[in-house]
């Protein structure tokens, strides 16, 4: 039976669309559609609920060597109030899930973790932690909103203190007053958009979602489900586990090399087989559909009339104008505007190839 976050009155009360997704009940969309909250958020200010994500403590004198074991990023060097994404892997080289790691002091950080995969890994970490730490799984304790958009920020200065917002990306600051309530204000999301993430106590999770509605009003803030969030993200060409990276596919055939660090103190799970493996022989690419067509996950891509891969993640953006996906394909393939073509229900339509991200939000 799927659980419900405790923000689940207030998406019955506004409209929202349930669906099952990841062990929850949560909103597809509400009344506005995918389309309006799509542009919300690329425009304005758009909020989500994320409180199905997973969040794990691991504490204690040896916790950041378990993290280097666990972890292919290197989290040696970070500092109090900072955030930093990794894949974890298995011991063949794919990937067991994609993380995001808080330090919260020298021997305690956070790990949030997909919820679809929340079981596997805190399974996975806990038979995989040795020497003096401890893990705690701290899913239950935690409600998680998102705020994402251009707006965002002048949203939360309504309801909290310059000083407590987090300039820089990828940091955060904890037990800080929003509207009143305690929370760890994160500046990292899943939107392609500048925003945050808000992690509160469930009890506290309607109240501080309220107030942020009524906060962000004028600003043309609405309440956003996962239809939208995920158009954004691969608008924005953020990878989703189960599409464009799961145990058979490793994080360098996922374009995610930046995020190896193969010569790091610590070795870490799953090196030594993606050494054995060598230079990928496929990789993730993006794809712009030059014919008429939307393709979407798991089609074949041809070149020449051979297939050389598969779409991971597809669909038309709502921002952009046009379909786009990304796509597993023979390393040979991926230079920029090589045609491609991807079968959509069985007819062949043309593509090309193009720089990742498709969308990347201006920066002042």
């Amino acid at each position: 039976m799927e659980k419900k976050t405790p923000l689940y009155a207030c998406h019955e009360q506004a409209g929202g669309k349930i669906v099952p997704f990841a062990g929850y009940l949560l909103p597809v969309q509400y009344g506005t559609g995918v389309i309006a909250e799509h542009m919300a958020v690329r425009t304005a200010c758009g909020l989500f609920d994320v409180s199905h994500m997973g969040e794990v403590l691991i504490e204690g004198p040896d916790a950041l060597y378990n993290l280097q074991r666990l972890l292919c990023n290197d989290m040696d060097g970070m500092q109090d109030g900072r955030v930093r994404y990794s894949p974890m892997l298995c011991e063949t080289g794919g990937v067991v899930d994609d993380v995001l790691v808080y330090r919260l002091a020298q021997d305690r950080y956070l790990v949030v973790v997909n919820a679809a995969n929340h079981d596997k890994d805190v399974a996975w970490m806990q038979a995989h932690v040795t020497g003096d730490a401890t893990l705690r799984d701290l899913s239950d304790e935690v409600a998680q909103l998102a705020l994402q958009g251009p707006r965002a920020q002048d949203i939360l200065l309504r309801l909290a203190s310059a000083q407590d917002i987090p300039g820089k990306y990828y940091s955060f600051t904890a037990h800080r007053p929003v509207a009143g309530i305690d929370c760890l204000i994160s500046r990292t999301g899943y939107t392609g958009e500048d925003g945050f993430e808000l992690y509160c106590a469930p009890a506290d999770a309607p109240a501080l979602w309220n107030a942020l509605l009524q906060a962000g009003a004028p600003d043309g803030l609405i309440p956003c489900g996962l239809g939208a969030r995920d158009t954004l993200r691969l608008e924005a060409a953020m990878p989703l586990y189960g599409h464009e990276m799961d145990e058979q596919v490793t994080p360098l055939e996922a374009g995610l090399g930046v995020f190896v660090k193969m010569d790091k103190q610590v070795p870490f799970i799953g090196r030594d087989a993606l050494v054995a493996r060598g230079e990928p022989r496929v990789g993730r690419v993006g794809l712009r559909m030059t014919g008429r067509g939307i393709a979407r996950e798991g089609c074949a891509v041809y070149c020449d009339g051979i297939q050389v891969g598969r779409t991971t993640s597809g669909t038309h953006c709502p921002y952009l104008g046009h379909a786009v996906a990304m796509a597993l394909v023979d390393s040979r393939c991926r230079e920029e505007g090589t045609p491609l073509e991807v079968d959509v229900r069985g007819r062949r339509i043309a593509a090309e190839v193009v720089p990742l991200p498709f969308y990347r939000r201006s920066r002042k």
